[in-house]
């Protein structure tokens, strides 16, 4: 705020230096009086009457009357009282003006502007509304199909539909996009993503062909390698799944969230081939698992609701999981198969993610269950799961029910 205040104070000096320049440069003295000024002009003129004269611009006879006519204003002027300044400082009207001009100005602002906006910068602003996106995007889709070669307008409508969950035509739009996708590997990759998602989560076809383009485009491609990692493991090629989401912790932040849920995968990837993954960073390094402090633990059972039993298969993944309160980083997990459940689970430091993240360091942890059928660590739509609940670490005889279906 205060530096509002400085700027308008140097902005109101700047201004009043402009304004009073004529007079803050003129020399000082008495001033010049107006027939000084009047009897110089005359001279100028005469002395141009004369070089015309000279030059033969000007008949004799019109340098005589011209002559004679100034002669006859010079007499006139000098008639008049010559007692006044015509170019003397008014100081007072100078003072005047510097004190009304900053007044005026602060007593209009406090009127007619907004003083609390500089004491409040971060106001109400307006916020667009899912109506506004609609009607933008209903917009831009009815410009396209009165111009349907702009490719790059395809693609950002594509985008725009995704954004607001109209998958379906936000795949049709990236079709009619063509050619600008090819060279993007970004585009390319989100294009997958909509294609096996409309497809139920099916990577066979036209999302590996899509994500195969990309990794072309780019071999690293963050959003590309996640999505063909997931297709391997969607058709049990779990080595290759390993392999590929390898490539891709080795972009990532260690110990981040991003780099814990990778790693997660990855176990799942190493159970499903029935090995136990390597105890790691999130940066690929060995670390030895960290002891269980005594108490630092949460401990309960899991078991899943009649009414959903349909929908979970003998080998559909369980996962419990226990993180704290408002972070997506796990500082626990226990996995097992559905033809384990009803399960009895402890939550404890051994079964940490990363050793910066641990039950121990916590005082609550949010608890629950899902159901994975890809036994993926991201959760997807499909899968079944507990509600969460929030508990104190050491606590025990936790109950949880997977009895909801994620949309």
């Amino acid at each position: 705020m205060m530096g509002l205040w400085i700027a308008g104070a140097l902005a109101t000096v700047l201004v009043l230096a402009l304004l009073f320049r004529p007079f803050l440069l003129k020399s000082s003295g008495s001033g010049i009086s107006r027939r000084q000024l009047n009897a110089a002009i005359y001279r100028d003129q005469l002395a141009r009457l004369e070089r015309d004269r000279v030059d033969n611009m000007l008949a004799e006879a019109d340098y005589a009357q011209a002559r004679d006519e100034l002669q006859r204003r010079v007499i006139e002027d000098t008639r008049d009282e010559d007692a006044t300044v015509t170019a003397r400082a008014p100081r007072k009207t100078m003072l005047a003006v510097g004190l009304a001009l900053p007044a005026v100005a602060l007593g209009l602002y406090v009127l007619l502007g907004n003083p609390g906006a500089v004491l409040e910068p971060s106001g109400p602003q307006h916020q667009v509304t899912p109506q506004d996106m609609e009607r933008l995007v209903a917009g831009l889709a009815q410009k396209l199909e009165q111009d349907p070669s702009n490719l790059q307008g395809w693609a950002m409508l594509a985008r725009s539909y995704k954004m607001l969950g109209r998958n379906m035509e936000a795949e049709l739009a990236f079709e009619r996009a063509g050619s600008y996708l090819d060279n993007d590997a970004q585009l390319l990759a989100v294009y997958a993503d909509l294609a096996a998602t409309n497809a139920n989560g099916n990577f066979a076809g036209k999302p590996t062909q899509l994500i195969q383009k990309a990794l072309k485009v780019d071999p690293e491609n963050p959003m590309a390698l996640w999505l063909a990692g997931t297709a391997a493991f969607r058709a049990q090629q779990y080595d290759a799944a390993i392999r590929i989401w390898e490539r891709l912790m080795q972009q990532l932040e260690p110990d981040s969230e991003d780099a814990t849920m990778l790693q997660e995968s990855i176990g799942a990837a190493y159970a499903a081939l029935g090995k136990s993954a390597p105890k790691a960073s999130s940066a690929g390094k060995a670390s030895a698992a960290p002891a269980p402090a005594t108490g630092a633990s949460v401990s309960g059972k899991v078991d899943l609701a009649p009414a959903l039993k349909s929908k979970a298969a003998p080998g559909d993944t369980v996962m419990v999981i226990a993180r704290a309160p408002g972070s997506r980083m796990p500082v626990a997990v226990v996995r097992a198969r559905v033809s384990d459940l009803p399960l009895a689970f402890t939550l404890d430091d051994s079964l940490a993610m990363s050793p910066q993240a641990r039950i121990s360091q916590a005082s609550q942890v949010d608890v629950e269950a899902r159901i994975s059928k890809s036994g993926m660590a991201q959760p997807e739509p499909g899968d079944l799961m507990s509600a969460v609940q929030t508990v104190k670490v050491g606590a025990t005889g936790v109950t949880l029910q997977v009895n909801a279906v994620r949309p």
